[in-house]
């Protein structure tokens, strides 16, 4: 439940400031770790590298 908590809050924050700009980012960043955790040690790990 403490998890939910903190996005609810995150929310709250982005809307009352009206900074809904910062969503794609944490999105992509988000992302981007569960991709990195996912593929860690695995064979897809060299095309992973060469988007970067």
């Amino acid at each position: 439940m403490a998890k939910l908590s903190i996005l609810v809050e995150f929310w709250e924050f982005m809307r009352e400031r009206k900074k809904f700009w910062l969503a794609p980012i944490i999105f992509f960043l988000v992302l981007l770790g569960a991709l990195i955790i996912l593929t860690q040690g695995s064979a897809l790990a060299p095309f992973i590298y060469t988007l970067f």
